[in-house]
């Protein structure tokens, strides 16, 4: 217990007490008002609830207990939050705390891994920046699934640098297994980083060059069982007796992997794999998209020290040995930091700014593998200038950062240049100015070191406290002020609900105007497929043109989309199809998981998603809904919000119509203003009753 508490031995009495308190500040910043975070992301968070009810959904992860159709994911982060909320009951603390404990975990083992190749110096500061970068903070207070990945990452990190310090093939074997549990948080994202994990394994290893490869051959194995077991075992089961994977063309994992979720999100809609609105949330395509008006401030406050480190550390330890451990660690975090620099400026698919948070541990252990390099080239006259050209660069670009939400505590990008000025020209009269006494000295360097630690961290520092003080916004979160000017190009908006998405000023992709409801790339009206529902509806709520106000509703959550367009039912529907389900398994069909996830966490029953998260999925044919109507399987169908012929369902909505009895407004305490359930000719919206009645 004491050494838990107070380190080894070997260590500075301050090293474990500085940790601690730093994962104090993590758990905090992670954890502050979560049940102020309603139902987070309402898509994951159905999948959960439903997953509490049936062990069949549970396991596939599908958005209804009744295991019609899958979320876009593998299921390993609902597995987590799952068994939370089986042990804890279903609740805001069940759905965010396996969040906040993955990410403060991710400090420690971060820490862990840097200290072993840079020392304890390097580890602290490593931990203070992954605990402060601002999209970090503001995922880790949310369910997506990025949060466990980004902790497996680390841990298949820490496996696979103790793999190469050690020589122990099980190391690098666990390494491979913690990817490809990854792959089942987030599927080919996890794959990133295994350009790193072999490339240190074969450049620095102590055994001889044929046996590693023999031992990355054997990783590999490992890699490929335990990424693909799941995909292969779901895709094998019968498609009857499994849920339609969502997000796939086919129905099959499989699709999922190499589609939407994989060469998609790499070439978006036009490319192989079709898949998403080029730029996405994240800004266009380009080397510069990280540092752009919507990134910028989520995660390139430190990317150019973190690249000064690792250009120090690579001509510092360019002739060490090959075992060197700090040339591997360097080789390592840099490949990580470069592939997915690369991947995430130029993929043209959907791309969500809290993708980037898997380069966080990049970012914080190249700053703090900077530490001890930088200390030691500041000690040799001939190169301590390198270290104030540092400070200034940082300092520079959290100042430009800052200006641009100018009105947004104003003062602070004034004193972080005032802080970066002191730091540099106090580096340089404690290196370059003679006679300085010794005195003087002690206190000028450490006080410009406290100045240049200011300059860097205090930028993202205010945007992970401002992400902390937040509402968790599960669709898009973002950290930092929220300008009102959209982005990109307006400067970074908070949770993404003011002011439009990208595309232009207020606006949607393909010139659909934006609203604080707000909508999604891609499509008509900005929704994904073309869906018309919840794209263009107002803040209190009402319903777009051609919605019916009793059916849904645009905006059903906090700080965000409620989980995407088409936010909910109208309360009374809702307690008119709970009258009147008698033995049907579903409550009601509609057209996305928008709209279901949003019953599916008020009443706790079984909702079709025909259409999957965006309303184009195929999930649903003629034949099948034929089969589920005549089994008494599903009573209604609400039309609209998406589900037509953008999703290639239109024969679905033609049959519907043909063989339903739209249900007039009336009979659940609806408004005359109902489209469809009216039944006026020519309208496909609306509430129908379908089979014996």
């Amino acid at each position: 217990m004491r050494r838990l508490l107070l380190g080894g031995p070997d260590d500075p009495r301050w090293s474990r007490p500085a940790l601690w308190a730093v994962l104090a500040v993590a758990c905090a910043l992670y954890t502050w008002n979560l049940p102020g975070g309603g139902d987070a992301n309402a898509y994951y968070s159905a999948a959960v609830k439903s997953g509490t009810q049936s062990w069949k959904a549970f396991f596939f992860g599908s958005l209804d207990a009744g295991s019609f159709i899958t979320v876009d994911k593998p299921p390993m982060a609902l597995w987590v939050q799952g068994l939370f909320a089986r042990v804890l009951g279903f609740s805001t603390w069940s759905l965010l705390l396996p969040q906040a404990l993955a990410g403060t975990a991710s400090v420690a083992v971060l820490h862990q891994t840097v200290r072993r190749a840079f020392g304890p110096a390097a580890a602290l500061a490593a931990a203070v920046v992954l605990t402060l970068t601002p999209i970090t903070v503001a995922i880790d207070r949310d369910n997506n699934p990025d949060t466990l990945l980004v902790l497996l990452l680390v841990g298949a990190a820490w496996a696979a640098q103790r793999a190469v310090a050690g020589g122990r093939v099980r190391m690098l074997l666990l390494a491979a297994f913690l990817v490809g549990c990854g792959f089942n948080t987030k599927m080919l994202q996890a794959f990133l980083v295994v350009p790193a994990l072999a490339a240190v394994y074969l450049v620095a290893a102590r055994p001889g060059i044929w046996r590693r490869l023999a031992h990355l051959v054997a990783a590999g194995a490992v890699l490929a069982v335990s990424s693909l077991w799941w995909t292969l075992l779901v895709d094998a089961i019968p498609a009857r007796s499994r849920p339609f994977i969502g997000g796939s063309t086919d129905g099959t994992v499989w699709d999922l992997v190499v589609g939407y979720n994989g060469l998609g999100r790499i070439f978006g809609r036009s490319g192989p794999g079709g898949g998403g609105q080029s730029g996405g949330f994240g800004g266009e395509p380009g080397a510069g998209r990280l540092f752009n008006d919507v990134l910028g401030g989520q995660i390139s406050w430190l990317l150019p020290l973190a690249a000064l480190s690792l250009l120090v550390g690579a001509l510092a330890l360019a002739w060490r040995p090959r075992r060197d451990l700090r040339g591997a660690a360097l080789l390592l975090w840099g490949l990580w930091l470069a592939v997915h620099f690369a991947v995430f400026s130029f993929a043209e698919g959907t791309f969500h700014p809290y993708y980037s948070t898997a380069m966080a541990p990049a970012v914080a252990a190249l700053c703090g593998a900077g530490v001890p390099l930088l200390a030691a080239l500041y000690r040799r006259p001939r190169w301590a200038w390198a270290v104030p050209v540092c400070v200034a660069v940082t300092g520079g670009w959290a100042f430009a950062l800052l200006a641009r939400t100018p009105q947004w505590h104003p003062w602070l990008r004034w004193a972080v240049a005032a802080a970066a000025v002191a730091a540099v020209l106090g580096l340089l009269a404690g290196r370059y100015l003679p006679g300085l006494r010794p005195g003087v000295w002690h206190v000028v360097v450490p006080g410009a070191l406290a100045a240049a630690v200011f300059a860097g961290l205090a930028g993202p520092g205010a945007y992970a406290v401002a992400a902390a003080a937040s509402p968790v916004n599960g669709t898009n979160p973002l950290a930092g002020p929220s300008s009102g000017g959209g982005f990109p190009g307006g400067g970074p908006s908070r949770g993404g609900t003011r002011g439009g998405f990208p595309g232009g000023p207020g606006g949607m992709p393909g010139g659909a105007p934006g609203g604080a409801a707000g909508g999604m790339p891609g499509g008509a009206s900005g929704t994904p497929g073309g869906a018309s529902g919840g794209a263009s509806g107002n803040a209190s709520g009402n319903a777009p043109s051609g919605v019916p106000s009793g059916g849904m509703r645009p905006g059903g959550g906090r700080g965000g989309f409620g989980g995407g367009p088409g936010g909910g039912l109208d309360s009374a529907m809702v307690s008119y199809l709970e009258r009147e389900q008698g033995s049907a398994r579903w409550l009601v069909a509609v057209s996305s998981a928008q709209s279901a996830s949003s019953v599916i966490l008020r009443t706790g029953r079984p909702v079709i998603a025909m259409g999957g998260f965006t309303g184009s999925d195929p999930a649903m044919t003629v034949a099948k809904l034929q089969g589920l109507v005549a089994s008494g399987q599903v009573k209604f169908v609400l039309l609209g919000g998406g589900f037509g012929p953008d999703g290639g369902n239109d024969a679905v909505t033609a049959w519907v119509r043909a063989h339903g009895t739209a249900v007039p407004a009336s009979q659940y305490g609806g408004t005359s203003q109902d489209t469809g359930s009216s039944g006026s000719a020519g309208s496909s919206a609306g509430l129908y009753r379908l089979g014996a009645s």
